[in-house]
């Protein structure tokens, strides 16, 4: 049912309230860019700092806008079994066609808990649509797996997709194993997602992905490639896009008074920063995330202009529909002055 490309879309901010006129032009671009969905508030779409309300408009939006055009997938996972089937009630009413649970953050459920008390009452409730597990213990200290999987695939109809992001080639394998060939992997890091598609023991069928914010078609034609066999073009487009994967998360040394410490930018910073630079309208993250600092920055650019150098097709259309030049934008030094701090 799902594969190719699905946006994970950013959550465009302005003036510390969601932008909801720059929500639209993100998910037109998105749209006509032919990707096979859009997920609503993952984590990508910073879903952690927006309150309820937001989120449930947000997923409105997108479900509304999506209809008849490509799927939607709304994100309405949290640690609280009780909010989620409250989110994923809202979710249904408005038309989603999936909704993404991600496993439960910090109270740390064992997998058999997050099976029992968590998935399957989801599932068990919104038979209508299907329901997609997050497995992403990097971020959440807890895990679903594989044969917890396998049992709620075999038990409800709704259940034969995974978002695998756990990193772990291995654990893949062993989802593809236990769930079989009718279940369908997602990969969940944009980095790995070639791998995971031509991997016989893998199998994915396409990813939810950070980097289609900025290059959807890119993205979506390399997945459709590979879905067709055509391993040796969907390369070529991998290959242009891997400094795009690479920047998910930068990582930088900085210099404190102390000495030297290590600062991460993670998901969705640097890449909202670059649309940011590209002129997307997206604003900034919301607090906590903050901007990047000036060694992070850096690696952004120095990835906007490569790609911009070596592979410029796969950045037009975002010049296009904006209206933007991408080239000017990215040397024009006085873009970066509201972008990055100071000082560390």
């Amino acid at each position: 049912m799902f594969s190719e490309c699905y946006t994970a879309l950013m959550t465009p901010f302005k003036n510390h309230e969601v932008d909801y006129e720059g929500l639209e032009k993100l998910l037109e671009f998105q749209i006509e860019s032919g990707v096979s969905g859009i997920l609503a508030v993952g984590t990508t779409g910073e879903s952690p700092t927006l309150t309820w309300e937001e989120h449930n408009k947000v997923i409105r939006i997108v479900a509304e806008r999506c209809k008849g055009r490509c799927q939607s997938i709304a994100g309405t996972g949290s640690n609280n079994t009780q909010e989620t089937i409250e989110s994923t009630q809202h979710a249904v009413h408005v038309g989603v066609d999936a909704a993404l649970l991600v496993d439960p953050y910090y109270n740390g459920p064992s997998s058999l808990e997050i099976r029992n008390e968590y998935v399957a009452p989801v599932a068990n409730m919104f038979p209508q649509i299907q329901i997609i597990p997050y497995v992403i213990p990097g971020r959440t200290g807890a895990q679903l797996l594989p044969e917890d999987l396998a049992i709620l695939h075999k038990q409800f109809p709704n259940m034969s997709t995974v978002k695998e992001a756990t990193g772990d080639l291995e654990n893949m394998k062993r989802t593809r194993e236990c769930c079989g060939e009718d279940f369908t992997i997602l990969s969940g890091d944009d980095d790995k997602t070639f791998t995971m598609m031509i991997d016989p023991m893998i199998k994915a069928s396409g990813v939810i992905s950070v980097a289609s914010n900025i290059v959807p078609k890119a993205v979506h034609d390399m997945t459709m490639l590979l879905n067709k066999g055509e391993q040796a073009e969907a390369e070529k487009l991998m290959i242009a896009l891997k400094p795009l994967f690479g920047i998910v998360t930068v990582k930088t040394q900085e210099d404190t008074p102390h000495g030297k410490v290590l600062c991460r930018a993670r998901n969705p910073l640097a890449t909202k920063t670059l649309m940011a630079i590209l002129g997307m309208p997206v604003g900034p993250c919301r607090q906590p995330l903050g901007k990047m600092t000036k060694k992070g920055i850096s690696v952004v650019l120095d990835v906007g202009r490569t790609v911009w150098k070596n592979s410029p097709e796969i950045l037009k259309p975002v010049a296009d529909f904006f209206g933007v030049d991408v080239e000017a934008r990215l040397y024009d030094e006085s873009i970066l002055a509201g972008l990055t701090y100071r000082q560390y």
